[in-house]
């Protein structure tokens, strides 16, 4: 069984077991409920949500927060000698899918 979930702005295709990287998610707790499942298939038969399917919730496992690859930023203007240049690494929360249920 598979399913499409999303997490913030991104969508993810994923099973149980599969450990993916998401954008950051504030919690107290080390479990998280993903309420946004836009499609699920066991193989025969496919659910596609308008635009998410109700009754249907994926738990997840908290592994840890990563920090993601270094993005450059870079500006300038032309005839004028202006030139910056700013950095940043996105912060990730690693989760492990535990269970995809009605």
């Amino acid at each position: 069984m598979f399913a499409v979930i999303q997490a913030g702005t991104s969508q993810y295709l994923i099973k149980e077991g599969d450990e993916l990287l998401i954008d950051r998610v504030e919690t107290s707790s080390d479990k998280l409920i993903l309420d946004q499942v836009l499609l699920t298939s066991d193989g025969k038969n496919v659910r596609i949500g308008k635009p998410f399917i109700s009754n249907l919730k994926v738990s997840a496992q908290i592994l840890s927060e990563v920090k993601g690859p270094k993005i450059r930023i870079s500006t300038y203007k032309a005839k004028s000698r202006f030139r910056k240049t700013k950095g940043f690494r996105p912060k990730f929360t690693k989760i492990k899918i535990l269970k995809i249920s009605d």
